[in-house]
């Protein structure tokens, strides 16, 4: 049996988005009669004439978290058999949440064009049903298993873990002064981020792991507790919780902004705390801190609940009922 083609299209090949939304798939894509190829599309005219050609040899076309200039999206769904749209980003506004003419005209003309839309949550997916009303909520998802690594956990410390990169560093910026309280009560805590940056100077330990792939799970589980910071802003609930899965996956309890699929990802008080203000951050971290069983309890619930929900092998049972329509 002839194999059908599955072509992906992304900015960027090492991007977040491009990882757990395609490249992830491909090995559970070729036991299904699929063969799955990635292009990027940035580079200038060469690569859109690449992209172009590639995607007239496809069966199926599934563009990540990207829109184009008007006739770019013509070509496009004019060389294309069968378009799919997937984001897991409100890329229809700034990222400060302000609303963008430009981007909000390119992602409707996008959603328009697509035979059907991957959108990565509930807001996602009540925006694309705006231009297009073929939408399957894909929620981004995650290899559990990879997670299941010796954790190695500092006993001098509580590692505090923070990952991201330096366009998310803003969020945890601003919940900075209410750890750095916490530190002052309790000497053991120790900031742990993993990312591509360094924090401006800081009162509190800090431990900076150069973000790497092949580390970030070991590095998750030999910390003790999982922060994710973040503004309420129509760009802020278009994000999809990754960071959150990430933590519970390691088996750590979370401590998170109560914004979007943040919201709905951790269960207050079961695998985590849900917060809203800077009492709330320091009263959550503070209550972790001094109970140790109740952070393994929460970490246990947590890597329970992404096993049942979020692990790969049950999100890709919705992709593949789309493709294989």
């Amino acid at each position: 049996m002839t194999s059908k083609l599955v072509l992906f299209v992304s900015k960027e090949a090492n991007a977040s988005s491009t990882r757990y939304r395609a490249l992830q798939f491909f090995p559970y894509l070729h036991p299904h009669g699929f063969k799955a190829i990635h292009v990027t599309v940035s580079g200038g005219i060469l690569a859109v004439i690449k992209t172009l050609w590639k995607a007239s040899q496809a069966d199926t076309v599934v563009v990540i978290r990207k829109t184009f200039p008007l006739v770019l999206t013509w070509m496009l769904r004019f060389v294309s058999k069968r378009l799919i749209f997937d984001l897991d980003d409100a890329i229809f506004c700034h990222s400060d949440g302000s609303a963008s003419r430009t981007r909000m005209k390119r992602f409707a003309a996008m959603a328009k064009s697509s035979d059907h839309i991957f959108a990565g949550n509930q807001f996602l997916a009540e925006k694309s049903m705006m231009f297009n009303d073929a939408v399957t909520i894909i929620p981004t998802c995650l290899d559990v298993s990879k997670y299941d690594v010796i954790d190695n956990r500092s006993e001098d410390f509580i590692d505090l873990v923070w990952i991201g990169s330096k366009s998310t560093s803003k969020y945890l910026i601003d919940v900075l002064p209410s750890l750095e309280k916490v530190a002052e009560r309790q000497p053991k805590l120790r900031l742990k981020i993993i990312a591509d940056f360094n924090l401006p100077d800081t009162t509190m330990p800090v431990l900076s792991i150069i973000w790497d792939e092949k580390t970030e799970a070991k590095e998750l589980c030999s910390s003790h507790i999982g922060i994710a910071p973040m503004r309420d802003n129509d760009w802020t609930r278009g994000k999809c919780a990754l960071k959150v899965l990430q933590y519970m996956a390691a088996g750590l309890p979370v401590v998170s902004s109560d914004v979007g699929v943040n919201g709905e990802a951790v269960i207050d008080d079961v695998t985590g705390y849900l917060v809203t203000t800077d009492e709330q951050w320091i009263t959550a971290i503070e209550n972790l801190l001094d109970n140790e069983a109740q952070r393994v309890s929460m970490g246990e619930a947590g890597h329970n609940r992404v096993k049942q929900y979020y692990d790969i092998g049950i999100v890709f049972q919705r992709m593949l009922a789309v493709l294989k329509q």
